[in-house]
């Protein structure tokens, strides 16, 4: 496996995230590189070694591809019209900022389950009063990056 491949995997699964609001399948990143299974599965790999995305336990299907999440979650983000799931509300964040367009995120305390919404400009949020706690510091995140 080459770090070419990995990068062109990594294009292809973000680039695909981006249009679709959708995880892509084997299928989808052939499409977008020409790259055979084989290559793509190892790339794959290769990129969860780095962190740069989370696999489902059968190594080829793409659970988060951060700030993407590849299944529904509570924290949902719209950009043009199109609807986006986040791994979590710092992560909602990211999906508009990656977008590089404004948006909309909808969440909810993690805490009290009270939903917020927020306008998000391409110069960041709207100001708000709200706090965002993480309970797990940033450096143990890929201990159990669904927990936290």
């Amino acid at each position: 496996m080459s770090a070419e491949e990995d990068v062109r995997v990594k294009v292809a699964v973000y680039r695909h995230f981006a249009d679709t609001a959708r995880r892509p399948e084997i299928a989808d990143i052939a499409a977008r590189t020409g790259l055979d299974h084989g290559r793509i599965r190892a790339a794959l790999a290769s990129l969860r070694a780095q962190r740069l995305l989370l696999l489902e336990p059968d190594g080829e299907t793409i659970r988060m591809a951060p700030p993407f999440s590849g299944v529904p979650t509570v924290h949902q983000v719209e950009v043009n019209g199109i609807a986006y799931s986040a791994n979590c509300a710092w992560d909602a964040l990211g999906v508009v900022a990656s977008l590089q367009q404004a948006g909309r995120v909808r969440s909810e305390c993690g805490q009290t389950g009270e939903p917020f919404e927020i306008a998000v400009g391409r110069d960041g949020p709207e100001p708000t009063s709200w706090l965002f706690h993480c309970l797990v510091p940033a450096a143990q995140w890929w201990s159990d990056l669904v927990f936290t």
